[in-house]
């Protein structure tokens, strides 16, 4: 998850290795990039799966073999797409920006990009000098992909949060990038919105911010929520003044889940941090307007722990995604982003790790969401676990064609048929044309599903027509 202490963007990295990707990242004029994750491809055993549901303090998804209202889009939006992040693949050949760009042409999805960080060098070093050139590029690939581009307005140039105005130098990267703006430089960053949603007006939706990042240091106190809000109301004006037809999302705050506590929205999962639910109700209440709601998190808790099990408890994604769809009047629900493996150096077989993925991914379709957005992991070179393509080629992973199966047979629109697996350990997702199962076992299995026979190997993830 994009935490305050350095984030997707610099999980994993030593400060000389930060510094490194930074300085690497800088001099990118092309494509899609992203620091490898923590997930990982070692061993790991996997208890049999249990089928979970939310305490009644919550809102529960509908369980398997329910039907579901689908969210309030229309039937052909993806649903599905990535986010571009941290470290630019340099020095690659035009082959390797068409390979990518090919298949995901293919089966086009949603593409996100920050404004700076995560690929994007300083985009207004001094006040109102504007340098584009990194924005270019990747909003150029989307194009190229024929993807529905989203722009994250963040983050903010050094002079608006205490730095020195000019070009950001390489130690601040890894020290200040996540850094607010300092109040008195509020204006400055919704102009600096505004000038982005003019500049790519073929870009219809924003999300404002990342994480609260600067406004909630520590997770154990309450966020600065007034200050995001404040923030959000600028950026929501200046954007919307100068482009109308921009659809946009906050607050963008992680639901962050413990063991134990008092918060409302909870499930065998844990219980979503209270200062979350504070936050999220100040902005909603105080917000000028928003045409989507964004968040993200983590199926496992603030001490990397996966209750009741792996694949357990992936069924936050669908609570909370509930939860958040009664709070709001059923608005648009978008997961940013979404982990399901521990950052406490967890790894398991990959195997285990697609059948995890699939299954979180399951269980937010089944939930409602709108859209969810995967942050994908990218190595300069060698191997990059959770890749959607390979860094060295381009070419499309195990990862890359999930994500692409899931954009073409479960947009948000498409209706979810109540069809059961006879055996449990097969977790199963249909629609009217396809069918979806996904062996959460670590041995073969054989289940009866829609009156047909199946057999999946351990963890296979199985696709077939109905």
């Amino acid at each position: 998850m994009a935490s305050d202490n350095g984030g997707s963007f610099w999980r994993g990295w030593g400060r000389s290795a930060r510094r490194a990707a930074v300085a690497a990242g800088v001099t990118a004029l092309a494509v899609v990039v992203a620091s490898c994750g923590t997930q990982g491809t070692g061993e790991a055993g996997a208890p049999p799966p249990q089928q979970t549901s939310a305490a009644p303090q919550t809102q529960s998804a509908a369980p398997e073999g329910d039907a579901v209202k689908p969210p309030p889009v229309p039937d052909d939006w993806p649903r599905w797409g990535l986010t571009h992040t941290g470290v630019s693949a340099n020095n690659v050949t035009r082959r390797f920006e068409q390979v990518v760009a090919g298949w995901l042409g293919r089966t086009p999805m949603l593409q996100n990009q920050h404004i700076m960080g995560f690929g994007a060098v300083n985009p207004e070093p001094y006040p109102g000098e504007f340098y584009w050139e990194d924005l270019d590029s990747r909003l150029n690939l989307m194009k190229q992909s024929g993807a529905t581009p989203i722009i994250t307005l963040c983050c903010a140039p050094d002079w608006m949060k205490g730095g020195p105005k000019g070009p950001t130098e390489e130690s601040a990267w890894a020290e200040h990038l996540e850094d607010a703006p300092y109040p008195e430089h509020f204006d400055d960053f919704a102009e600096l919105a505004a000038a982005v949603a003019e500049r790519y007006s073929d870009v219809k939706y924003f999300l404002v911010w990342n994480e609260l990042k600067g406004f909630w240091k520590d997770h154990s106190k309450p966020a600065d929520y007034k200050g995001y809000t404040q923030l959000y109301n600028k950026v929501y004006d200046a954007v919307k003044k100068v482009r109308p037809d921009a659809q946009i999302g906050g607050p963008y705050i992680g639901f962050d889940s413990n063991r134990r506590g008092d918060s409302e929205l909870r499930g065998d999962w844990g219980v979503v941090n209270q200062h979350v639910i504070d936050a999220f109700d100040y902005w909603f209440e105080h917000k000028k307007g928003a045409d989507f709601i964004v968040v993200d998190g983590a199926s496992p808790t603030d001490a990397h722990e996966l209750l009741p099990d792996e694949f357990g408890a992936l069924s936050k994604f669908a609570d909370v995604t509930a939860w958040l769809r009664k709070k709001t009047g059923d608005m648009p629900i978008w997961w940013s982003e979404w982990y399901f493996v521990p950052e406490d150096g967890t790894r398991w077989k990959e195997p285990m790790r697609l059948a995890v993925q699939a299954v979180s991914m399951m269980e937010l379709a089944r939930g409602g969401a709108a859209t969810a957005l995967y942050w994908n992991p990218q190595a300069k070179e060698g191997e990059c676990v959770g890749c959607m393509w390979d860094p060295r080629t381009g070419a499309q992973t195990p990862t890359g064609k999930l994500v692409a199966n899931f954009t073409r047979w479960f947009p948000a629109g498409v209706p979810l048929d109540p069809v059961t697996s006879s055996d449990p350990a097969v977790r199963v997702l249909a629609q009217p044309e396809q069918l979806l199962l996904v062996n959460t076992s670590d041995g073969p299995v054989t289940t009866t599903v829609d009156g047909k026979e199946y057999r999946l190997k351990a963890y296979e993830i199985k696709w077939t027509g109905r």
